[in-house]
């Protein structure tokens, strides 16, 4: 499948110390924010301004803007309301060193031990958000890809920075599949979620790998690699593959959206230019005494805890899914959440809100549309509630319908209708 071409606004196409991390005492901002790298040959290079191409999805939008007061919470992935009593008091401790400038090196090495890598390989990080910027102002790619339906994000930071994006796009017909043959040859920048927000796709590792080669900067969203138990095709573990940046995220599974924390994994050239491009003392020092005490065996063993919890309730959401009439998966999902369509997917959306349920619209993902909706896996109490409300959505769907169907001559009918007022 060819990558997609984004118009241009003027109706063009876009062809398609030694440890080398700053230390804590301030310095003068050159020192911290040289140029960012230029890739051979890039356009920079060549004396060309990159031009961006108008958005054609709403890239900003994310799943916190579904929710609202007196609604359940369906729409936002974070899988716990609090973190859990152990965390909340490390974070509570952690109040009594803001006095002093953030220290990352102890966090660092937790999490290079976590992951059996380096502490030159780690870079820790405001959120995977945080991350996604640094790499667009780190680099200046000529040949930038996303590998689409995923998190907007990582295109959006690299709209922002100026740099042209092509889209390969993944479709439903082929399980949303990865095919790495599908991204051009030529691409020296790749994004790809692996599991993937919004599908709740697991690609193989290989298929992943055999993206990585010298030359190109492969950047794989892991922020749900630890929903799956054991973390089978993650490649956060892999300092032999060229240009690799994983990225991961405390957020979800420890309930911390709001402190921000995640980090960045890879060879520790990357891991250098991505620290340059980083303000300073980015990481509070409560987020980095999450990062560390989430990466010490007892949490990881928590986590894969949770992870099997997990995998038993989103069965049952599956289903009880496959039970619906008019509900479709195209794949089994593997993360925290279901991705479903529905007819009038708009309308359902709606009256599920008018029901009490906020779901995640799924259009603002390129390569989706209208009827495609976005459903996290709670527990079953929860789930139960849900069904009953999407059957009672799709049956009011379905009667409106029959009622336009009866009245051809209506105020949504073009031609004789009447004036709404």
């Amino acid at each position: 499948m060819p990558t997609e071409q984004l118009p241009e606004p003027g109706g063009e196409t876009v062809l398609p110390e030694e440890s080398g991390f700053p230390d804590n005492r301030p310095k003068p901002r050159s020192e911290h924010h040289r140029p960012s790298k230029r890739l051979p040959g890039d356009r920079h290079d060549r004396g060309e301004h990159p031009q961006r191409p108008a958005p054609d999805y709403d890239l900003a939008h994310h799943g916190d803007a579904e929710v609202a007061p007196g609604l359940v919470d369906l729409a936002v992935n974070v899988r716990r309301r609090e973190p859990p009593a152990w965390l909340r008091e490390r974070l509570t401790e952690s109040l009594r060193d803001l006095a002093a400038y953030p220290d990352p090196g102890r966090a660092r090495k937790a999490v290079a031990d976590r992951h059996r890598r380096d502490p030159e390989e780690v870079l820790l990080t405001a959120g995977a958000a945080e991350a996604f910027v640094l790499i667009a102002r780190a680099f200046r790619p000529r040949r930038a890809v996303v590998v689409h339906p995923q998190f907007t994000e990582p295109e959006a930071a690299l709209r922002a920075a100026g740099h042209p994006v092509e889209r390969v796009i993944l479709t439903p017909e082929e399980g949303f599949a990865l095919a790495p043959e599908r991204v051009p040859e030529d691409a020296d920048l790749v994004v790809v979620g692996n599991p993937t927000n919004p599908t709740s796709v697991l690609h193989p590792a290989g298929a992943v790998a055999a993206l990585a080669r010298p030359g190109r900067v492969l950047v794989v969203d892991e922020a749900f690699a630890d929903t799956i138990p054991g973390e089978p095709e993650s490649l956060a573990g892999r300092a032999d593959l060229p240009g690799v940046i994983v990225l991961r995220s405390l957020t979800k599974t420890w309930g911390l959206a709001g402190l921000r924390v995640g980090y960045a994994l890879a060879g520790p050239d990357l891991i250098r230019e991505l620290a340059h491009a980083q303000p300073l003392w980015a990481v509070s020092t409560p987020a980095l005494v999450a990062a560390e005490a989430c990466s010490t065996p007892a949490a990881l063993a928590e986590v894969e805890r949770d992870a099997h919890a997990l995998a038993a309730e989103r069965a049952y959401l599956v289903e009880r899914l496959h039970a619906v009439p008019g509900v479709h998966l195209p794949v089994r999902p593997r993360a925290s959440f279901a991705l479903l369509r529905v007819p009038d997917g708009r309308a359902v959306r709606e009256r599920l809100r008018a029901l009490g349920f906020a779901v995640r619209r799924a259009d603002t993902f390129p390569g989706l549309g209208p009827d495609w909706l976005r459903v996290a896996v709670r527990d079953r109490g929860v789930t139960d509630a849900f069904i009953a409300a999407l059957q009672e959505a799709l049956r009011l769907g379905a009667t409106h319908g029959r009622r336009e169907a009866a009245d051809p001559v209506s105020p949504h009918s073009a031609g004789g209708a009447k004036e709404a007022r």
